[in-house]
């Protein structure tokens, strides 16, 4: 090649790289429109209304440190990059987001982005927020200014090493994952299909725990579109269950009202919830009204099984319970739960309704990702305390007792007895399972 045809080559390509990077910092600098409907400056907002908005979105848990002042931040999260802290939501000018306009707030809440430009990590589920009407935000807005009390608490920086902390990066995977687009109704189903859609895909941010996620942490489906959305996923050494209709390790044995009794009292005869979920129903969907509740019980129940290949399945049986009543069970796992767990759970694995959750064609029980049963079995579990059930029964952890290859076995036995078909837990996973837990305490 000529002199001349390679100097036409090298300035050609460095034009091309100019013009990408012109267009990689159009991206990362720019402050997005929030994209606000102008009416909203004609109506009055209404902070009772909004307070209530902040209890479908579980504000105060998220951005309340454990035993801290409420909305003050610095309440951890561990992500696949590192530990984020929850950040000051009071209206405190300097800490806080007191200085923060109704367009600032939207921005935040909506795209992830502070009026500076600065990114936020997508574990803010800005990613559901977006879905979120502009009269809800404004309301919400207007409760956070008026009616919290301003704290100057200053917002933990995160522990993410060098270079994961880099944040400008965050506007182009915004740009690669992001629907910032709102709620659409669906006009072929009923008002309250519609609100529970609205809340689940929205403010109560379902999809950021249920929705499997890809490997730049990106939810695989954020508007309900396909069969993996609410399917189960796992995050932060738990398994959030699949919520779809499958009949094994999801909801599909479960009725309408199923849903809602363990949304406002965090059992039911199927399950019962603890870690995050528990946090969930004990800050959050216990104040739901019981329409609210039911609407979002109507939405899930509609949604259709995730795809089964590789799933866990049930299907009723007694055969375990005959083989513990003839005397002849001899697994190392069966022999670890008639001393540790039937006391509570039953030979039969049904539990006590309400009481002591049942163990067969439980969800918990049955995911793909075994973790959340792995964690119970390890370091126990508390039921929460709420008003339709007041006894926030606990479980013990029995981590202290048993080796990682005893928990190994035992989840194994549970997962296989009483009709459950799930696969084998390995003593590998229990001790991956033990050391994020480990790892996740505040002297580590």
């Amino acid at each position: 090649m000529s002199r001349p045809a390679r100097n036409r080559w090298l300035i050609a390509g460095l034009g091309l790289i100019a013009a990408a990077t012109v267009v990689v910092s159009a991206v990362v600098y720019h402050v997005p429109d929030p994209a606000i409907s102008p009416a909203l400056t004609h109506r009055t907002p209404d902070a009772t209304r909004g307070e209530y908005i902040a209890v479908l979105g579980d504000c105060a848990f998220c951005h309340t440190e454990t035993a801290g002042p409420s909305y003050a931040g610095g309440r951890a999260f561990s992500t696949p990059l590192g530990t984020i802290y929850s950040s000051n939501i009071t209206p405190d000018r300097d800490t806080g987001i007191g200085a923060y306009t109704l367009a600032d707030f939207v921005r935040v809440m909506r795209l992830g982005v502070k009026p500076d430009g600065t990114r936020l990590y997508p574990a803010m589920p800005y990613t559901a927020y977006a879905k979120v009407a502009d009269e809800d935000l404004q309301d919400l807005f207007a409760y956070v200014q008026s009616d919290i009390a301003p704290l100057p608490v200053a917002s933990r920086a995160t522990h993410i090493p060098w270079p994961l902390s880099i944040r400008w990066p965050l506007a182009l995977w915004n740009a690669a994952f992001h629907d910032d687009s709102r709620f659409v109704t669906d006009g072929s189903k009923d008002s309250q299909w519609n609100r529970g859609a609205y809340l689940v895909q929205g403010l109560a941010h379902c999809g950021t725990c249920h929705t499997p996620r890809g490997i730049f942490f990106e939810e695989k489906d954020l508007r309900g579109r396909s069969n993996l959305y609410l399917s189960g996923s796992g995050l932060d050494a738990t398994s959030p269950i699949n919520l779809r209709g499958n009949s094994g390790d999801g909801l599909g044995r479960w009725s309408t009202a199923d849903i809602a009794t363990l949304l406002k009292s965090g059992r039911s005869e199927h399950s019962a919830v603890t870690g995050t979920m528990a946090d969930a129903v004990r800050h959050s969907t216990q104040y739901m009204t019981d329409q609210d509740v039911t609407s979002i019980a109507i939405y899930v129940k509609s949604l259709s099984p995730a795809p089964e290949h590789g799933r866990a399945s049930f299907v009723a049986s007694d055969s375990t319970m005959s083989t513990i009543m003839a005397g002849s069970e001899r697994s190392p796992g069966g022999r670890i739960y008639l001393d540790s767990c039937a006391a509570c759970h039953r030979l039969s694995g049904s539990g006590e309704n309400s009481t002591f959750p049942t163990l067969a064609g439980n969800p918990s029980v049955l995911s793909s990702d075994p973790s959340s049963l792995i964690g119970v079995i390890l370091e126990g579990g508390r039921v929460p305390s709420t008003a339709a059930a007041p006894s926030g029964l606990a479980m013990p952890g029995f981590g202290w007792r048993y080796s990682d290859a005893d928990i190994a076995a035992l989840a194994t036995f549970t997962r296989s007895s009483w009709g459950n078909n799930a696969p084998p837990v390995t003593a590998a996973k229990v001790a991956g399972i033990r050391d994020q837990l480990r790892s996740g305490r505040p002297d580590h």
